[in-house]
């Protein structure tokens, strides 16, 4: 019965002692095992560890993507506008040892605050030396591909790699909003301007066309109609002439005619000749009986 009032205790330190030195890796997890502040092992895939109770610790650090947003700052690109912008990285960490050497005790909090430096300058590096209408057009993926790399290559002393970087927004200062829209409704103005410029320039080009072409085509019409005038006369010409051939006498009397008719064609009109005059020459002659 003595025996087994010793025996109990010390079995049952013997269970704690196999128990604390039992430690379960998470699939999400990346573990250390230090001794006296020494990395002695790497857990990096999921299952059960082992260390030696009390003299070596475990640290457990996430093995996931994490996540970083930048604080808004301000930068100046090449045509002195400034902007404001932040940004949002992706990052995980790739070497425990580096990164336990790097960041000491203070783990993922003091990593995020030295890659928040590392990614503020490099931001200041990228958009510093481009124009800021370069900044903010839509196509941006060169910029924040260019902020990645370089953010990269710097991460890598702190055994943590950068996997992407966006820039989620890239304002104008509120004082200068303002200065901004009134250049660039000048800008607009301006080509306004050159267009209606353009089209005026167009317009008489074009008026300044149909009325040759009017000129032309009237030219050629009233020489058209010349010709088919003449073409007319010469024809009328040929009738009468032929008409004349065929009895000349009926002809003089047809004209004889026509010059009473247009003499006696007007109202209170008088006309004070004698019966021998020419005028009735063919009126009393033999031609006049052969008429009637």
């Amino acid at each position: 019965m003595t025996r087994a009032i010793y025996i109990i205790p010390v079995l049952i330190l013997i269970l704690v002692v196999a128990l604390s030195s039992i430690f379960i890796v998470d699939e999400r997890e990346k573990v250390l095992v230090l001794q006296f502040g020494q990395v002695k092992a790497v857990r990096e895939e999921p299952g059960i560890g082992f260390k030696i109770p009390m003299i070596q610790d475990v640290v457990r650090y996430d093995g996931r993507i994490l996540s970083l947003q930048t604080q808004p700052l301000e930068v100046t690109p090449l045509d002195d506008r400034r902007l404001i912008v932040d940004a949002f990285a992706r990052w995980r960490i790739m070497d425990l040892v580096e990164f336990r050497e790097s960041v000491g005790t203070g783990g993922i909090a003091t990593a995020q605050t030295r890659l928040e430096r590392i990614m503020t300058a490099a931001i200041r590096e990228v958009l510093g030396g481009v124009n800021s209408d370069r900044v903010l057009s839509d196509d941006r993926i060169p910029l924040m591909v260019q902020i990645r790399d370089i953010a990269r290559r710097q991460a890598e002393a702190l055994g943590i790699e950068v996997i992407d970087v966006r820039l989620t927004r890239t304002d104008l200062p509120q004082q200068n909003l303002a200065a901004t829209y009134a250049r660039m409704q000048a800008e607009r103005q301006r080509e306004a301007a050159d267009e209606i410029a353009r089209g005026n320039e167009a317009a008489q080009r074009i008026r300044a066309e149909a009325d040759r072409q009017v000129v032309e085509t009237t030219s050629q019409a009233n020489a058209d109609a010349e010709v088919i005038r003449g073409q007319a006369e010469a024809e009328r010409n040929r009738i009468l002439a032929e008409a004349y051939n065929r009895d000349p006498e009926f002809f003089a009397f047809t004209r004889s005619l026509q010059a009473y008719g247009k003499a006696l064609a007007r109202d209170g009109s008088s006309i004070v000749m004698t019966p021998s005059s020419e005028f009735f020459r063919y009126l009393q002659g033999p031609t006049a009986s052969a008429a009637n």
